[in-house]
């Protein structure tokens, strides 16, 4: 009886495992298509021109932007004006605002997981530890969407992706070790950082499970807006209900941070997660904290020294390996 019992629980077991490994092979073919086509051209100017650039200089901001506003008010006030440019510009371009009934519930999902979670703890994280190792433990999201492919998904991975995450690794290592100090005296910032990039894995995989097909400005204003009203809701309840007119220069860097970074860099972001498989699109974004750091260092004054150049060239490797194989690799 117990062998039978044994034998009933395996094939329990087994049966309930079925349908968790049949949604995995569906969704790896979704998300992670094979790195055999070669990497689009489009794909590679919005990570230089736009992603690592805008994304990276935003960092240093962030502190300056909440100066006189709290976090939640300028969070609420940049979703908001980015989710509604965004839609005006997709109209004016002709594009349908109209998105599926059978996706909305996965927008708003990926929402909460990414925008709503990212935007508070990344901004928390940057106040309490210096921005530029805010920015690396936010980056952390490409090791962590490779760690849920892995366990999730059950994918497996090529040499030269496996290399390139181990290099970029590597580089967070590098980056993370002058800042244990930091960490010790403020490990609030160190768990916002870091489940700030879990929060935007999670939130990306459930956007690239599901392939949402509207156009990346409408998909991005809408998640934007659907943001806001958390957010906006946060800012209610946490503010003292004073109202007042900060200055101008706090007014500059929150419509900046609203239109730059939030709208542009973000549609961006989603066009390019649209145009490659997760991991490459993640590590591929993970120069942005390097430039993050300079940036710091110029406007902060944060430390900028060997260990911070040996991990720029751990990305540069990483970055190498995962986006400019051999032509003659297939």
């Amino acid at each position: 009886m117990a062998a039978a019992r044994h034998r009933h629980g395996a094939s329990s077991f087994s049966a309930a495992r079925r349908p968790l490994r049949d949604t995995a092979a569906r969704l790896t073919a979704v998300s992670l298509p094979a790195m055999r086509e070669p990497i689009p051209r489009r794909a590679l100017v919005l990570l230089v021109l736009l992603l690592t650039l805008i994304w990276g200089t935003n960092w240093p901001l962030l502190a300056l932007a909440v100066r006189e506003i709290s976090v939640w008010s300028f969070r609420a006030v940049g979703v908001t004006l980015a989710g509604v440019t965004l839609l005006a510009v997709a109209r004016a371009r002709g594009q349908s605002l109209r998105v599926p009934r059978e996706y909305r519930l996965s927008i708003v999902a990926a929402s909460c997981f990414y925008l709503v979670y990212w935007n508070i703890a990344s901004t928390y994280a940057a106040i309490l530890i210096p921005s530029g190792q805010a920015a690396i433990l936010g980056f952390t999201m490409p090791l962590w969407s490779a760690l849920i492919s892995w366990l999730v998904l059950g994918e497996r991975f090529s040499g030269r992706m496996l290399a390139g995450l181990l290099f970029g690794a590597a580089a967070v290592l590098l980056l993370m070790v002058p800042g244990l100090r930091d960490y010790a005296q403020a490990p609030l910032g160190f768990a916002l950082g870091v489940s700030a990039g879990l929060g935007w894995a999670i939130g990306t995989l459930i956007l690239k499970q599901r392939s949402v097909p509207v156009p990346a400005t409408v998909l991005t204003g809408w998640q934007l807006l659907i943001t806001a009203v958390p957010i906006s809701a946060g800012a209610l309840w946490f503010g003292d209900g004073r109202w007042f007119m900060p200055s101008w220069q706090t007014l500059v860097i929150v419509g900046y941070i609203a239109l730059v970074p939030m709208a542009i860099g973000n549609a961006a972001w989603f066009a390019i997660v649209g145009m490659l498989p997760v991991n490459v699109a993640g590590l591929s974004s993970i120069m942005v904290p390097m430039v993050a750091m300079v940036a710091g260092a110029i406007v902060h004054a944060e430390p900028l020294g060997p260990m911070q150049w040996a991990a720029m060239a751990c990305c540069g490797v990483s970055l190498a390996l995962v986006l400019l194989r051999p032509s003659g690799l297939r």
